[in-house]
């Protein structure tokens, strides 16, 4: 099926989001993007919109589509919403001893883009990262928790590129390979990895690079 202008616009700037091309406070100007895409202006409205809805970006009065900033309540927000859906899906998983041959399915993935060369792109990693963490919530096996959950993917993808510096492809290989070890364990070992992962892996991790910002900005006397 063929792609919608809208959507086909909206998926080249997704890719360049998740490749972190373009920093916090950059704003989408229609006229810009309309003469880029050889697209009306009623066009790019309706591609940004969709970025909008995808938590890439936000609208804001008298500036339109713009790159959200850091925030610790943002941090927080995104993270709390992983951690109750993930935690969730996993001890529902439990119960009902589903199979998490899948997960670790997808740490192989991951290791083998580590192992690559040339070395994967920043926006594949997050996409292995992405397939894992989407594989644990898939096992609880209700798609309304899974639907749930697809929607702030592309957010965490997002939000993941302000800690792009302090992680590498092996790292994060090895971060998970520990991970689906602990869940092979099962009870309430794997519920505390797994809760390790969001919270000192993830969520510890943006709050450094918020902190790292905030120092360059006061140097800078921002």
């Amino acid at each position: 099926m063929t792609q919608a202008v809208p959507e086909r616009i909206a998926a080249a700037l997704r890719g360049e989001l998740l490749d972190g091309a373009h920093p916090v406070g950059t704003r989408f100007r229609e006229e810009v993007l309309a003469e880029r895409f050889d697209a009306g202006r009623h066009t790019v409205r309706s591609a940004l919109q969709l970025l909008v809805e995808r938590g890439l970006l936000v609208h804001e009065r008298h500036r339109g589509a713009t790159v959200a900033p850091l925030s610790r309540q943002r941090i927080d927000e995104v993270f709390d919403f992983r951690k109750i859906l993930e935690l969730g899906a996993l001890r529902t998983a439990q119960d009902r001893e589903a199979d998490l041959g899948p997960v670790l399915v997808e740490v192989e993935r991951l290791e083998a883009l580590a192992e690559r060369s040339p070395a994967p792109s920043w926006r594949e990693l997050t996409g292995a990262h992405r397939a894992i963490h989407r594989a644990i919530v898939a096992a609880a096996g209700n798609r309304r928790v899974l639907d749930s959950y697809r929607r702030c993917e592309d957010e965490v993808r997002l939000l993941l590129t302000f800690v792009r510096p302090d992680f590498d492809a092996a790292r994060l290989a090895a971060v998970h390979r520990a991970l689906v070890e602990k869940l092979g364990q099962g009870g309430e070992t794997a519920a505390a990895a797994l809760a390790a992962d969001i919270d000192q892996g993830g969520r510890a991790a943006l709050l450094t690079a918020l902190r790292r910002t905030e120092e360059s900005a006061r140097l800078l006397g921002l």
